[in-house]
């Protein structure tokens, strides 16, 4: 879709929204990629990407490449066309694995010899098992997945006490949004932590109320600062809202997504009404309204752009209101960026073993948020973190005196 908007609210006090990092300040980025050395040992690691065909798994193989020309990587997927023309595209250090992620003697066969295998095979919704993580963790595989539904996200963290013993470092929702935005989250509570220690130990006794709400109800007006501008977005179910809320501890969180152009956004509301939600729950049937309404969509991205961005914002009791935003022109560089950033993180060994949110500081440590947030934000038209939002937004309000809100 043409553009794609993301704001995450979450509630500490009166009316908490997410945190992004420390004060990280305003970047404008170029395209260069800058090149990450990797420690000698994990210099040449073999990573798989599942999925490496498609749009996700492309684009992160194709960034990986890129931050680090010595790692062999493996495209696996079940087309040996689109396989061959992607290592044709990313070099003579890559190759291709025709595996099935639904067979488990395809995986095993495919997690031979692999330091890492990153999970893009979606879609991850309605899925049964976590088929991958499972193969990893018997395999004693790093694990990564970029998946974006709360159930299966919940599901992979039961495989924690496995991957503990089996000595597996392994992240979910490790890619864009959720992924980057919810390390924005917990960098900027760690930011109003920091400077507001009293405030927030008191609010941490406060509780949240669990709400039922529509999916793509609640629509707001939300300024996404330069290069995006105001763009209207909806509630959605994303595994951040209760990955923040239990992880940081913030008693309020909702997420809102939206896309433009707006007619995109009527599609979405109007398939929440109209189709019956068994149809929705099945995921051979999401699979194939995916499949349809594809070629369309990338036809109109390729007229219109297909920039993203995401805004998150930090409401505290005192009044004050923090935010950070992220903006990319290309949602599959950013995507592809992002989701690498997370692969680099658990090869320099920032991730202790155990299954881990972004968030959780035995995910991605503390000292390396910064970091990683750094190589993700590689591209973007707009990186800020830790203003006020009269700061950033295209249309301030001026209250008097030279006083902004």
């Amino acid at each position: 879709m043409a553009r794609f908007c993301l704001q995450l609210n979450a509630g500490m006090g009166r009316n908490l929204a997410m945190a992004f990092a420390a004060d990280a300040g305003e970047r404008k980025s170029s395209r260069k990629i800058e090149r990450v050395e990797l420690p000698e040992k994990v210099r040449n690691s073999r990573v798989l990407i599942l999925g490496g065909t498609g749009r996700v798994g492309g684009s992160t193989a194709l960034a990986l490449s890129k931050f680090c020309p010595d790692l062999r990587i493996i495209v696996g997927g079940r087309n040996r066309d689109k396989g061959a023309a992607m290592v044709t595209k990313l070099g003579n250090s890559t190759e291709f694995s025709e595996v099935d992620i639904n067979d488990s003697k395809s995986l095993q066969e495919a997690l031979k010899d692999v330091d890492l295998v990153v999970h893009t095979a979606g879609p991850f919704q309605q899925s049964e098992k976590c088929t991958v993580l499972e193969a990893a963790i018997q395999n004693q595989t790093a694990y990564l997945d970029v998946c974006d539904d709360t159930s299966y996200a919940f599901r992979a963290k039961s495989y924690m006490n496995q991957a503990l013993d089996a000595n597996v470092p392994a992240i979910t929702t490790g890619g864009i949004y959720p992924g980057v935005s919810n390390v924005m989250a917990a960098e900027l509570v760690r930011a109003a932590q920091s400077e507001s220690k009293a405030e927030l130990e008191r609010l941490r006794c406060l509780t949240g109320e669990k709400i039922k709400l529509k999916p793509y109800s609640g629509m707001l007006n939300i300024d996404f600062g330069q290069g995006i501008g105001k763009q209207d977005v909806f509630l959605l179910n994303l595994p951040e809202v209760r990955s923040n809320h239990e992880v940081l501890g913030v008693p309020t969180v909702s997420a809102r997504f939206g896309t433009a152009p707006f007619f995109w956004n009527w599609g979405m509301a109007a398939m929440t009404y109209l189709l019956p939600a068994e149809t929705l729950r099945d995921r051979s049937k999401v699979q194939q309204l995916v499949q349809l309404f594809d070629p369309l969509v990338r036809a109109v991205d390729g007229i219109i752009g297909e920039k993203v961005s995401m805004r998150v914002d930090l409401d505290c009791s005192d009044g004050r209101t923090r935010i950070g935003i992220f903006s990319h022109k290309r949602l599959s560089e950013s995507v592809g960026m992002s989701t690498a950033a997370f692969a680099l993180a658990i090869l320099e060994g920032s991730t202790q073993p155990g299954v881990w949110f972004p968030e959780e500081p035995e995910g991605i440590a503390i000292e390396a948020r910064e970091t990683l947030l750094s190589r993700a934000a590689q591209g973007t038209i707009n990186f800020i973190m830790n203003k006020a939002p009269w700061m950033v937004e295209t249309d301030p309000k001026e209250i008097g005196f030279g006083i902004y809100s």
